[in-house]
């Protein structure tokens, strides 16, 4: 492994501004890893520990010090993300920053009325578009159902899949016998001491592989390998150096079954990198990080970020 020094040495730390909130942040907080093999990324959310971001700092490190993986796909299907908000001129603005998607993943809160004027609202932006639904398991067992089935009776055959819908695995597979929604597994799997320890039968149809939360591109085709069900790589709010890891996981596991979670780009204000989405697919290929300067996080932030991979280091090691 890359000796802690020089890793701290290859830091650049930055902030992103989102559009709109997003999973309750405004702003992003990144630090950006500088190796012989290109660029990687340590993002984890704030409120993380030592040992969940562990795996964020082996991600980074795997994509700035060590051989990049074989590309299979020269570029990737990707869906529209969108937050949990009610503007109908945000929700139209927002859908414009994603040209040619043919899926969108739609953040849901308790506010059902809320939630199918805002998945309306993409529709009438976007006819005919699929519809993704995120719960990050906030939903019990009878409310899942009753909700998905309310969904069901407005979308029809739109409905794709359901992603995290209750928050465990005994919710999931009661649910599997009391709805025919296909279900997605993500904060189970990503936020599991071992993914791979899990028992998945009758608790989920796809996986949802974030290459950062998980450990890197390695561990996420390990983790595809073992399962075997079809997959949706998707981002965990990075920038663009972590969404080009997301896009080199996609090209090595080859076939795309599902839109990838990759065009969340469009949700900041602007990025370190222009990831252009043309007719709904983006281009595998390196990032060089431009105008640094630009994002530069205050001084006052660096020992705090510092320490945050000095602690990440040592779970590590």
């Amino acid at each position: 492994m890359v000796d802690l020094k020089e890793l701290l040495d290859s830091i650049h730390l930055i902030r992103l501004d989102l559009n709109a909130p997003f999973r309750g942040v405004t702003s992003r907080e990144i630090a950006l890893i500088e190796g012989p093999y290109g660029w990687g990324e340590f993002s984890p959310f704030l409120e993380y520990g030592a040992k969940e971001s562990s795996r964020w700092l082996a991600s980074g490190i795997e994509a700035a010090f060590e051989e990049p993986f074989p590309w299979l796909l020269e570029r990737v299907r990707v869906n529209a993300t969108m937050p949990a908000i009610n503007d109908p001129d945000q929700i139209a603005a927002l859908m414009a920053r994603y040209p040619g998607v043919k899926t969108v993943k739609v953040k849901v809160t308790e506010d059902e009325r809320a939630d199918f004027f805002r998945i309306e609202r993409v529709q009438e932006v976007a006819p005919g578009i699929r519809i993704r639904i995120d719960v990050n398991g906030s939903w019990s067992v009878n409310q899942a159902r009753e909700r998905l089935l309310s969904l069901l009776e407005r979308l029809d055959d739109q409905l794709e899949y359901v992603e995290q819908p209750c928050n465990s695995l005994e919710e999931l597979r009661e649910l599997k016998g009391k709805c025919d929604v296909p279900i997605a597994l993500d904060e189970i799997l990503r936020k599991a001491d071992d993914p791979l320890a899990l028992d998945l039968r009758d608790a989920c149809d796809l996986l949802v592989l974030k290459v950062s939360p998980l450990g890197g591109i390695g561990k996420c085709m390990e983790i595809a390998d073992y399962f075997g069900l079809p997959v949706v790589v998707s981002s965990a709010l990075e920038s663009a150096v972590g969404i080009a890891r997301g896009l080199r996981l996609q090209s090595a596991l080859g076939n795309q079954v599902f839109d990838a979670g990759l065009a969340t780009g469009s949700l900041f204000q602007s990025d370190i990198a222009h990831l252009k989405i043309t007719d709904g697919e983006i281009d595998v290929s390196d990032v060089i990080p431009r105008a640094l300067d630009e994002f530069e996080l205050e001084e006052e932030r660096t020992e705090w970020w510092q320490n945050r991979v000095r602690e990440s280091y040592q779970v590590l090691a």
